[in-house]
């Protein structure tokens, strides 16, 4: 996430110089009467003990830095940028870092009865819309507001959020319906060597990876790496690799003025036709648009 992930680093480097404890901060970024979001940076690590939390009411979570696991009453996950952490009111659960240190979210909290009309003046079905499971995985549909999410964060300013939290939790209602299959359980072996490559991939997206490459560092064959990488996050080590690189790009179209060329191949694009082809795939948008419009909303 380029960005993004700076400030964990640098916590995670102080807490390191200076043989602190782990800890959370929770930075709000804007609230409403029902609503609210806040920037949450962990600096727990594998020696730290997890505790259990209880959601107060709904919580969806954006991982946009580091990688944890979650626990609750829907589940267990490893929970990787990209991904969504679902959470019912009065739920109880627990997150650890018994793979790697600190993570980073982008956290929308709803009060229970503003989430339901949410969902009805979405013409979602009424009844229970509490969560059947702990996480999203990385999905197309919700990267645009991903990228949005994380542009808010670090301008520390008015990103529209209130419109983003509408929008998010619509969105996510609308995902988790259409994930019928339950996620199969992993190992905490297959946790620990996903976990690795997960950061591998974040901390340098536009490198040359392939599946042969990030297999071998996971120390698997390429067959059982593929299928448990996509047990453990829910999608392909190349999907993951690509949404990394196109959510990569797209802060840097809105932050840097660099050509679109550069910034293709500077995170992993060989051809700019293809940057563009999956760029208007994953945001429905062309570069170019994307950049006028999240220059727009900052004036």
């Amino acid at each position: 996430m380029g960005k993004i992930a700076v400030t964990l680093q640098q916590a995670l480097a102080q807490r390191a110089r200076e043989g602190t404890r782990g800890g959370t901060h929770a930075r709000p970024l804007a609230q409403g009467a029902s609503w609210a979001v806040a920037d949450i940076l962990c600096t727990f690590g594998p020696r730290d003990q997890p505790f259990e939390e209880r959601h107060a009411g709904v919580c969806i979570a954006i991982v946009v830095a580091g990688s944890f696991g979650y626990r609750s009453a829907t589940g267990r996950a490893l929970l990787t940028p990209g991904a969504l952490l679902l959470g019912n009111p009065g739920d109880c659960f627990e997150c650890g870092h018994r793979h790697a240190p600190g993570d980073r979210c982008i956290a929308f909290h709803y009060a229970s009865a503003y989430f339901e009309r949410l969902a009805a003046d979405a013409g979602i079905a009424g009844g229970d819309l509490n969560f059947r499971r702990a996480r999203i995985p990385s999905l197309p549909a919700l990267s645009p507001l991903i990228a949005r999410a994380c542009a808010g964060a670090l301008d520390a300013g008015d990103a529209g959020w209130e419109e983003l939290a509408v929008e998010l939790a619509v969105s996510t209602l609308k995902a988790a319906g259409a994930l019928t299959r339950a996620e199969p359980a992993a190992s905490a072996a297959a946790w620990s060597r996903v976990a690795q490559t997960v950061r591998l991939i974040d901390d340098t997206p536009g490198a040359a990876h392939t599946l042969t490459s990030l297999a071998a560092a996971a120390g698997l064959s390429e067959f059982y790496f593929l299928r448990t990488f996509q047990r453990v996050t829910g999608v392909t080590p190349h999907q993951y690799l690509l949404r990394a690189r196109l959510r990569a790009a797209a802060l840097r179209l809105r932050d840097d003025n660099a050509k679109v060329v550069d910034i293709a191949l500077d995170c992993g694009f060989n051809d700019l036709s293809n940057f563009n082809h999956a760029f208007r795939a994953e945001f429905a948008s062309s570069p170019l648009a994307w950049r006028a419009r999240g220059r727009a909303r900052r004036t």
